[in-house]
């Protein structure tokens, strides 16, 4: 039989023309033969096995990268690659649990069903903590500024020559806001959540304009500011907050980046998201520009038993989700949680500065 057309052979395969277009740019599913002259693609149709299993691959969610490994795999190991496949649908069910417990608590919030809620306003309860910043395997210096006390809880990405300057100015802007809260605590009436979000955010603006001067240099930021029985909080950057409630473990903050936006319009996925080259672009960040910083500013009601963990991108770019979570749900009280989360990072490498704060939320 002669050669197929591309408008055939995607008749064939079940993959669309501009689909088989794009892999053949790829390297992913090149034609049998491009006539010189027209550009036309001409495919075999002994490639119609390698295009059906990548149709097939699409369709589970596998990244075309990780696709393109497997298929070459699958003509000299069919075994090996089988157990690719096995391996990408285990992260593909650990994302999907962490995505179905973050539903599970946001259903949970809006819909007033925390039955512990009531029990808790009369209930006084505190925070216990531990913060620590690492300089990692790699880097010179440590930018990563990581800050724990009893009413403030920040990690900071420094980034540029003066980013570690950049880091320690935030979170030096949010410290009075200590003093504050304490204060506020202190009278009749707990404070309004309006004015817990303006004071976050009149912080930030003064963090802002600490780090404006300090060249190209800048940082991120993720703080949570206690008030007895809720956590107001405050982020910009690809810094994180993750929450691990009545074992579920999920990230409570949305990444201000490149690789993110993508994700959120559906033209990446996460596992594509590791490995994209512009995965640390950052749309949002405090670096003294001419416009406003914006940073994403809520509240969250705490329970007893919660325990919050911030960090900075050198965890979790360094380690996989599930490995965080395990450790984080292991350990015995915040102190143990941030020692084994640095000593995890530092086995996959530690390439990067890691900053880590733990919270529990306990009985005053």
């Amino acid at each position: 039989m002669g050669l197929l057309t591309i408008g055939a052979f995607a008749r064939v395969s079940r993959l669309s023309a501009k689909a088989l277009r794009r892999y053949d740019d790829m390297g992913l599913l090149r034609p049998a033969r491009v006539d010189p002259f027209t550009g036309y693609r001409y495919y075999d149709e002994a490639q119609s096995e390698r295009a059906r299993l990548v149709a097939w691959l699409r369709r589970i969610g596998m990244p075309l990268a990780r696709i393109k490994e497997v298929c070459d795999l699958a003509e000299s190991d069919a075994s090996a690659a089988a157990r690719e496949i096995r391996a990408h649908w285990a992260r593909v069910e650990a994302e999907t649990s962490a995505r179905r417990d973050l539903a599970d608590f946001l259903v949970n919030q809006l819909s007033g069903k925390d039955t512990d809620t009531m029990s808790q306003l009369t209930t006084p309860l505190a925070i216990r903590y531990a913060a620590r910043s690492d300089r990692g395997l790699v880097r010179d210096s440590n930018q990563d500024v990581a800050y724990a006390g009893s009413r403030l809880l920040a990690v900071a990405d420094g980034f540029g020559a003066d980013g570690g300057r950049a880091g320690s100015a935030a979170v030096d802007a949010l410290k009075p806001l200590e003093t504050e809260a304490a204060e506020a605590l202190g009278d009749a009436a707990p404070p309004r959540a309006g004015d817990l979000l303006n004071a976050l955010e009149d912080a930030v603006r003064r963090a802002d304009a600490a780090v404006h001067g300090l060249g190209d240099s800048g940082t991120t930021l993720t703080a949570m500011l206690w008030t007895g029985s809720r956590l107001a909080l405050v982020h910009i950057g690809d810094t994180r907050a993750y929450l691990l409630r009545d074992g579920t473990f999920f990230q409570i903050t949305h990444d201000h980046t490149v690789v993110q936006s993508m994700i959120d319009e559906g033209t990446l996925d996460a596992e594509e998201a590791a490995s994209h080259p512009q995965r640390a672009i950052l749309l949002r960040a405090l670096d003294g520009s001419e416009g406003p910083a914006r940073p994403d500013l809520r509240l969250h009601e705490a329970k007893r038993g919660d325990r919050y963990l911030l960090c900075s991108d050198g965890l979790f770019a360094a380690v996989p989700h599930a490995g965080i979570r395990r450790t984080v749900e292991a350990a015995p009280d915040p102190d143990a949680a941030v020692a084994a989360l640095i000593a995890l990072a530092h086995d996959a490498g530690a390439p990067d500065n890691v900053a880590c704060v733990v919270a529990d939320v306990v009985p005053a």
